[in-house]
Formats: C-alpha cells, sequence, structure tokens
C-alpha cells in the first residue's frame, strides 16, 4: 500500500470552504480512481491560518499515476483553489505503508 502526502495552507476564513471543496474535487477524482483505498484529512491550525495535509491510499504506484499523470510527484491542483486564497505545496510525497491498523472501538 502506497500513502501520498499533500499539504496546503488557507487563510482560517476558507478554512471550512476549501474543506468542502477539497473533498468535491481531490477526495471525488481519488475516490473514483481504480486502486484508491481511502482518505483522510488532517487540520493543523497556525496564526491565521490553517494547514490541511490530505493523505490519500493506493493499492500501488501505478494507480496513482492514474489519478495524477506520469509525475507523481507534481501535486495535482483545481482550478477555483485560487478563490480561497490556497498556498499549496507543489509537490507531494509518497510512502510505503508498512503498519496499517485501527481499532474502530478507540473511535467511538
Amino acid at each position: 500500500m502506497i500513502a501520498r502526502e499533500w499539504k496546503c495552507r488557507v487563510p482560517e476564513c476558507h478554512s471550512a470552504g476549501f474543506t468542502a471543496y477539497l473533498y468535491e474535487t481531490g477526495i471525488k477524482d481519488s475516490s473514483s480512481t481504480p486502486g484508491f483505498l481511502g482518505a483522510q484529512i488532517f487540520r493543523h491550525t497556525l496564526a491565521h491560518k490553517v494547514e490541511l495535509t490530505l493523505i490519500t491510499y493506493w493499492e500501488k504506484l501505478e494507480s496513482i499515476k492514474t489519478f495524477s499523470g506520469n509525475d507523481i510527484s507534481r501535486a495535482r491542483l483545481y482550478p477555483k483553489d485560487e478563490i480561497y486564497e490556497l498556498e499549496p505545496d507543489l509537490s507531494v510525497k509518497h510512502y510505503e505503508v508498512i503498519e496499517h491498523q485501527f481499532s474502530v472501538e478507540q473511535w467511538r
């Protein structure tokens, strides 16, 4: 399994709107791609900004190429990102997942 990590920052006032937009663009496009396994979004509050980290999970690198194109190190951005004053990382990181375990009971 491969984890794909992308980060961005937005002004605090755009946090909720951009997160909803992220679901409608990045999550929707990712989840409709063969080999997509799941996603998580993390939020970290900074001074007057919010940093969002999107982690998507994939069966293999070839699955990511179907989503992102041949250069999987480049971030996939969307036309309306600028509306949210987005400060995107232009590159992404990929990790081989060597352990993944969640306990449903811990999240209740």
